[in-house]
């Protein structure tokens, strides 16, 4: 003769005999949903970092006063534009053999493709025309000149705020545009504390 439960645990015609639920069935189903939930939550920052945003960290001070050395920044890595003035992580140049070959670089965008650069003084010119650069602090002094030259299509001429420490386009060239990995749009993390400016 079979025993049917009713929903409290009892049979429906004695009401006195209880009929235990194995408890393993729930702990092994409430287990293994944790387990899809983790699994998918790692896919997802993967497949974030891979294609969508990853952060970085600022090794150096070439990017004063904008980015601060052991700054952490956000870099945009999808569907990004690159107009002057946009704020990039690049791949280590080829032509640059200063630094770890392995390193990925943040500089800005200075030169488009197609344009003529140089420098006289502190100013930087493109297509004979003074460069605005409501970037940096006023009075700050280029370093190294830029020597005139047309960037080549599909390439970017990149430079560092910190225009006397900066090691970029003036040295190695400009970059290809299939090296540059994303566009930077927010310091997470300054002087050891959330930041959550934009640069």
């Amino acid at each position: 003769m079979s025993v049917r439960t009713d929903d409290f645990g009892t049979t429906p015609d004695s009401g006195t005999a209880a009929v235990t639920v194995p408890e393993t069935p729930r702990r092994h189903h409430w287990a293994l949903g944790w387990l899809v939930v983790i699994i998918l939550a790692a896919l997802v920052s993967i497949l974030l970092r891979a294609f969508v945003v990853q952060t970085f960290f600022v090794p150096t001070g070439s990017m004063l006063p904008t980015l601060q050395p052991n700054d952490r920044i956000l870099v945009q890595k999808l569907a990004f534009s690159l107009p002057r003035g946009a704020i990039v992580v690049f791949e280590h140049p080829k032509r640059d053999l200063e630094g770890p070959l392995n390193e990925d670089l943040v500089k800005r965008i200075i030169g488009l493709p197609g344009e003529t650069i140089w420098s006289e003084g502190n100013t930087v010119y493109i297509d004979g025309k003074p460069l605005a650069e409501p970037w940096l602090p006023k009075g700050t002094p280029l370093g190294q000149p830029i020597s005139k030259q047309t960037i080549p299509p599909g390439e970017y001429f990149m430079m560092g705020d910190n225009r006397s420490d900066s090691y970029d386009s003036r040295d190695w060239g400009p970059i290809p545009r299939s090296t540059i990995i994303g566009r930077v749009f927010l310091v997470v993390w300054r002087n050891g504390h959330p930041a959550f400016t934009i640069p």
